[in-house]
């Protein structure tokens, strides 16, 4: 019997109903797609960090990155008055997998171009 693999990395995840559409519109926002990056480049970004980098208003921000916690991308974690924002790696990696596999061609013969 092959070795079994931990049951987190066994299971795939999987995008709910919708949500590749939702995260297709959010990260096609320049805005969006840039405070995603900023928010993965620190695993982990206190909403401060955003409003000091981005020359944009909070409530632009906060709308923003709304938008991204409603697709699924990003957690808020609140502590106190403060809040940290956390990429969902696990969403990601499922909507880049949904991607292909949307793109990809299928192994009946036909070709794109």
């Amino acid at each position: 019997m092959p070795p079994s693999r931990p049951a987190a990395r066994r299971a795939r995840p999987r995008l709910l109903p919708g949500q590749f559409e939702l995260i297709a519109r959010a990260l096609a926002d320049p805005r969006r797609f840039a405070l995603l990056e900023a928010i993965a480049a620190r695993q982990e970004c206190p909403c401060q960090h955003l409003t000091r980098d981005f020359p944009i208003s909070k409530a632009t921000i906060s709308h923003h990155v709304r938008e991204l916690t409603l697709a699924g991308l990003v957690v808020p974690e609140r502590e106190g008055q403060f809040v940290r924002y956390r990429v969902r790696l696990p969403v990601l990696r499922a909507y880049v997998a949904e991607l292909l596999r949307r793109l990809t061609p299928s192994c009946t013969g036909v070709t794109r171009p």
